[in-house]
């Protein structure tokens, strides 16, 4: 540990925000993958994040340039640009951006962003580099770069999604290993996050005098800080919390709690919007992407996915004890060693009537205009501010958003959607991994009606979606005599438009495209779901 070494509270980095942009960052470094890493390679990687529009500066920005990646900055809607920049566009967005940035070990500038970047994936386990030595993935890397494919045709860009358990599988691996203390980092702080927030979550679940419902996400702050993995004595200071101020203690008094308790005032300033908001916010996502983690109460308390119950009495069995390392080389090594026990447990199985069952509890929970709103944000690719939705990624919020749009528009319809779901009902993932099973299926009388719904634009939405949609329904309708398909996205591209003509008129089969904004004003207008 380095003289700054501190207590500190728990700050992901927020490069991994969106996991989808992980995979595909990652995806462009495997291309060097087993090269000497140099200062002069990190700038060359960086200008192919910038050419591919995954690192995007903001200064020279022309609007030729603009067009090509899709937008000026990175959402869920647009992680990756639509067309490769050309080398002059590359250039001179490098030249025109110099970075004032200088990290350990790197060249003042781009060498330094690039470690930024990827900084975080290589204390996950996922990559390893030093400037001098070779670029080395490890092979739960490679399972999050094999998730996805990234094509390029004629300069346009198009990302197949080929695995995406894969993703879930290796942010398990990670965090159920990742301790604050590493070599990574430098802080004094002794804990794995993950699995003290199982064990606090535990232990509060088994007193009876609490409610069951895990930690609240106003108590989060004090996982968030806590210095030690001591599970008990953090769950009897909540327990104490909890006895004081009830369940909705005030920001005030949690960061106090924070700042002078547990941080004994040796903490910097930190507002309270921070330490109550964007610190838990961050953690919950990340946490979530492990799949053992659930929303309840409308998202005031985080808990355990009851579905993982096996997995995660594995996880705390054997991980709760854990050696430490002094080397970054013994501390990767650790992390990035697959447990192949961690994926082999299979989840509870969802029964047909159990995925109705959820579907009519959230549309009981959310209002028609509720629900339209939301899809309308990710048609306008605007942020959600509902306490369970934004932590769902762009494609999974929009086929949870349409599966409950069709059922609370059509209450008679059987809405039968193909995302895992968690024991409250809420997706985990898309339903991409699901063979030859479309996104939500639905069942109006006699006919059947398949809908996939897609968050791509441009010409990925072309060669990525139509093909596997014609799969889909031609599958789905081996058993089913009157079948068609409702293909949404935010915006239909034209050449989409094309080629599903060209589908419907070759194999006759009934798609139906719609834009996000064109699908809601037919539930509005239309009495049946089924249309010729």
């Amino acid at each position: 540990m380095s003289k700054r070494s501190a207590y500190k509270p728990l700050l992901f980095t927020t490069t991994i925000r969106n996991p989808k942009r992980t995979k595909l960052l990652l995806n462009i470094l495997n291309k060097y993958n087993g090269e000497i890493l140099t200062n002069k390679l990190a700038v060359k990687v960086m200008g192919e994040l910038v050419r591919f529009g995954l690192y995007r500066p903001v200064k020279g920005l022309s609007n030729r340039i603009i067009e090509k990646w899709g937008s000026k900055k990175i959402s869920d809607k647009s992680v990756i640009g639509n067309e490769l920049l050309s080398n002059e566009d590359t250039d001179e967005l490098l030249n025109n951006n110099p970075q004032k940035h200088k990290e350990t070990g790197f060249d003042y500038g781009w060498p330094s962003r690039f470690a930024t970047v990827f900084d975080f994936a290589k204390e996950l386990g996922f990559v390893y580099y030093s400037i001098g030595k070779n670029i080395e993935f490890s092979e739960i890397g490679l399972m999050l770069v094999n998730s996805i494919e990234i094509n390029v045709s004629e300069n346009y860009i198009s990302v197949a999604e080929l695995n995406p358990e894969f993703e879930q599988h290796a942010f398990l691996n990670a965090f159920v290993k990742y301790q604050r203390s590493n070599p990574f980092r430098s802080v004094l702080n002794k804990n794995a996050p993950l699995l003290l927030l199982l064990e606090v979550i535990n232990k509060l679940n088994l007193d009876e005098d609490l409610n069951n419902s895990g930690i609240s996400k106003l108590e989060l702050p004090l996982i968030i800080y806590w210095k030690d993995n001591n599970a008990n004595d953090l769950y009897l200071r909540i327990k104490k919390l909890r006895e004081d101020y009830g369940y909705s203690p005030s920001w005030e008094i949690i960061s106090d709690i924070c700042r002078n308790e547990i941080m004994e005032g040796r903490d910097i300033v930190r507002n309270n919007k921070s330490i109550m908001v964007d610190y838990p916010d961050e953690f919950i996502r990340k946490m979530r992407l492990t799949g053992l983690i659930t929303l309840r109460g409308g998202g005031r308390f985080i808990d355990i996915n009851r579905n993982e119950k096996r997995k995660i009495d594995y996880i705390l069995k054997k991980y709760s004890t854990y050696n430490q390392y002094s080397s970054e080389e013994d501390y990767f090594r650790y992390i990035s060693s697959i447990d192949k026990n961690l994926v082999s447990y299979e989840s509870k199985h969802i029964t047909l009537s159990e995925k109705k069952k959820y579907i009519d509890k959230w549309v009981e929970v959310y209002s028609w205009n509720e629900i339209k709103y939301e899809m309308l944000n990710l048609a306008n690719n605007r942020l959600s501010k509902d306490k369970i939705l934004k932590y769902l990624s762009g494609p999974v919020r929009l086929e949870f958003l349409t599966a409950l749009a069709v059922k609370k528009k059509y209450p008679k319809i059987s809405v039968v959607p193909n995302y895992p779901i968690d024991d409250e009902g809420i997706p985990t993932s898309t339903a991409g991994g699901s063979g030859n099973q479309g996104d939500i299926e639905c069942f109006e009388d006699l006919n059947a009606i398949l809908i996939e719904v897609t968050m791509s634009s441009g010409r990925t939405q072309t060669i990525m979606e139509v093909w596997p949609i014609k799969r889909h329904l031609k599958q789905f309708s081996v058993e089913k005599d009157n079948t068609m398909c409702y293909f949404i996205a935010p915006t239909i591209y034209e050449d989409s438009f094309d080629q599903i003509q060209y589908v419907r008129d070759k194999d006759n089969l009934n798609i139906v495209p719609k834009s996000i904004k064109e699908f809601i004003d037919h539930l509005e207008l239309t009495k049946e779901l089924f249309i010729e």
